[in-house]
């Protein structure tokens, strides 16, 4: 019996997988696994029952914490980010495509199926572990094989009643999980396309928000959030109550043009309340922490760290070796960063640390203690090359 296990989300790409992999590539035993990163809890089992409809073996997998310990943490550490959205999709791929690694172990399958196209990034990111993990498996991708468009995909799924949620007026195609939730397909495609109101889920637009600002406090403890205004709390839970806040008063949206792995230049609207508070939280306490060399080299480091993160180079060396740094840093990065949201804006009003590189009887215009007058030589020779050139120049 020739067995596959399908990376299963219960979406359009995947669920048309299901009937496919008997028909077109002959296996009588269809696995599928569904990872739990913090989607809706609907969802969750939404898909294991259209999974057990469609008469697959299915199993669920909670990996909430997992994900929020062991990728989202090092992901506020690096202030994970891509050319100006916090990551969010491409760090859960890694951990996705671990779990269906080990099913694949425990039912002793043949082979993985998932339902990534040729165009996207999750191709790359979803591969790269499996075949990390377990070389010795084949990876069918059917969308890619086949170079299915969404609609073909929608009309092929009616043909075999494999339910779905998309139509062809709205081909959506959205992923989320605890850090974050893209939408993107369909008009959203377009780079001048006004994106319509109903795709957010998780902030109020802007103007809509609020009156009154709301202040937050949060705590850190070597880098990572460990409490909301004063109260401890365990990482899902924190995550969770930002993301709420955040949402409430509209922070969070974020819409680029990005470039894919590809080549491909593409529009994405994401929204990630909780990463835009927690990150902009983080890199307020680094500045208060950290020396200027510091800051100066661990941006490069967070730059790279997230092009590798970006392309689910979840277990590349580099990747160990640049955390070795980030680590190193984060054991001084602890204390409390004040914020006030109000109308999609997250800001830092304040932050304190016991490891503060801040002084202010030497910082304070009103303190002697910095004796000013022993400036005069330094200034003298600031910018003495500079100084000579433009004199030749002249």
């Amino acid at each position: 019996m020739k067995t596959v296990v399908l990376v299963y989300s219960g979406g359009l790409d995947t669920s048309v997988c299901i009937p496919m992999m008997r028909e077109d590539y002959g296996f009588d035993r269809v696995v599928t696994v569904t990872i739990d990163v913090g989607q809706p809890a609907e969802d969750v089992q939404i898909a294991a029952d259209k999974a057990k409809a469609l008469g697959t073996e299915h199993y669920t997998v909670d990996a909430k914490d997992e994900f929020a310990r062991e990728y989202i943490f090092p992901a506020i550490k690096a202030n994970g980010d891509y050319q100006g959205y916090p990551l969010s999709t491409a760090i859960a791929r890694p951990l996705i495509s671990l779990k269906a690694v080990e099913v694949a172990k425990k039912v002793k399958g043949d082979a993985f199926c998932h339902g990534c196209t040729g165009k996207g990034n999750d191709q790359f990111r979803i591969e790269f572990v499996m075949r990390t993990m377990a070389p010795e498996l084949d990876i069918i991708a059917p969308m890619r094989e086949k170079n299915m468009t969404r609609i073909e995909e929608i009309e092929y799924a009616k043909s075999r009643n494999v339910p779905i949620g998309q139509s062809l007026e709205k081909i959506w195609s959205i992923d989320e999980n605890m850090w974050g939730r893209s939408i993107e397909g369909g008009r959203l495609e377009e780079p001048d396309y006004f994106p319509p109101e109903e795709i957010f889920q998780w902030t109020v637009n802007p103007q809509d928000a609020p009156n009154t600002p709301e202040e937050i406090a949060i705590g850190f403890e070597n880098g990572v959030p460990v409490s909301l205004n004063g109260q401890m709390m365990q990482p899902v839970e924190l995550i969770y109550k930002v993301k709420d806040i955040s949402g409430k008063h509209g922070v969070g949206r974020v819409d680029v043009m990005e470039d894919r792995m590809l080549g491909l230049k593409v529009r994405e609207n994401y929204e990630c309340p909780a990463a835009v508070t927690l990150i902009a939280a983080h890199k307020a306490l680094e500045a208060l922490v950290c020396t200027k060399e510091e800051l100066a080299f661990k941006a490069m480091v967070d730059r790279k760290w997230g092009e590798l993160a970006y392309q689910g180079l979840w277990f590349d060396p580099l990747k160990e070796d640049l955390e070795a740094f980030i680590n190193k840093i984060q054991e001084r990065v602890n204390g409390v960063v004040h914020l006030r949201m109000y109308k999609g804006s997250a800001t830092v009003i304040g932050r304190s640390s016991e490891s503060a590189l801040y002084s202010e009887d030497l910082a304070s215009f009103d303190s002697k203690t910095f004796v000013q007058s022993e400036m005069t030589g330094s200034v003298k020779v600031h910018g003495l090359q500079s100084r000579m050139y433009w004199q030749l120049k002249k």
